[in-house]
């Protein structure tokens, strides 16, 4: 049990040799699913970095799996930063781990951002197709493949289309512009959010590390490099590695996908 009062559940994956040199890693929830993750990627991620020297921690938001709910007036964002805070605190005192790289996918990511902006202990990212602004070249691509799909076309006829409804949002955001702190956020207004930007900034400029991980299907991103145009000081100082899996869906389903994904992480874990 992790948190205060033992709130949260959640797993702990310790080295043989119970050493802590290593920065400890946390893995966050996507979504509403629990700690074991997509086709369980984060049972067999953990036990493999734990082999290679890690503390590995996977758990539960409250609310999610076998985490209890929250009964507070604390909104969703600030609930889940402040149980990361929890679970880094808890891991702090109980296994003398001073360090930490946080994991996510999607909403993980989004969160392994948001948190690691503000904690010093924080000093690694791995982000796998987090929220990404729409850029001119992603509307480009977004349309590009969509161009010879007559569902699409129908969707557009009918007012259905999420490009559409992408648009209208992104156009609205810049007569309305979203919350530029964190007080009123929502994980949904991310996408044309400054504070997100201001996020990345944060971290680049701590010299937080950074693996970024795109699968070729997600809504999030249409080409390669979008991450570097919509946040250029991401990139500064060479903090960022950028991997692209163009054979791997967004939940990364196949199992080849899967092991590759953990000897990635492992093999930039060893560089720093």
């Amino acid at each position: 049990m992790l948190g205060k009062n033992g709130r949260l559940v959640g797993i702990v994956a310790r080295p043989s040799d119970g050493a802590c040199d290593l920065p400890a890693i946390v893995i966050l929830n996507t979504g509403i699913v629990h700690r074991v993750g997509h086709h369980r990627m984060y049972v067999g991620m953990s036990r493999q970095l734990a082999s290679a020297g890690h503390t590995v921690v996977r758990f539960d938001f409250s609310g999610i799996g076998d985490s209890v709910a929250r009964h507070d007036d604390l909104s969703p964002i600030r609930a889940c930063l402040s149980e990361i805070k929890e679970v880094l605190d808890g891991i702090a005192d109980n296994y003398g781990v001073r360090r930490f790289v946080l994991v996510g996918l999607c909403s993980g990511a989004d969160h392994a951002v948001l948190y690691g902006r503000g904690d010093p202990r924080v000093e690694g990212l791995v982000l796998m197709d987090p929220t990404l602004p729409p850029t001119a070249r992603y509307y480009f691509h977004y349309v590009m493949q969509r161009f010879a799909n007559l569902r699409s076309w129908f969707s557009v006829a009918t007012g259905r289309s999420g490009l559409l409804h992408l648009v209208a949002s992104h156009l609205l955001s810049q007569v309305e512009p979203k919350a530029t702190g964190i007080e009123r956020l929502a994980l949904q207004d991310l996408q044309f959010s400054p504070y997100l930007a201001q996020c990345y900034r944060a971290v680049a400029e701590r010299g937080v590390r950074m693996l970024a991980v795109f699968t070729s299907v997600s809504v999030r991103h249409t080409y390669h490099k979008q991450i570097l145009d919509s946040f250029p000081e991401a990139s500064a100082g060479g903090a960022l590695r950028l991997e692209y899996f163009p054979e791997s869906d967004h939940v990364f389903s196949t199992p080849s996908a899967r092991k590759r994904l953990s000897r990635l992480i492992e093999s930039w874990l060893l560089i720093g």
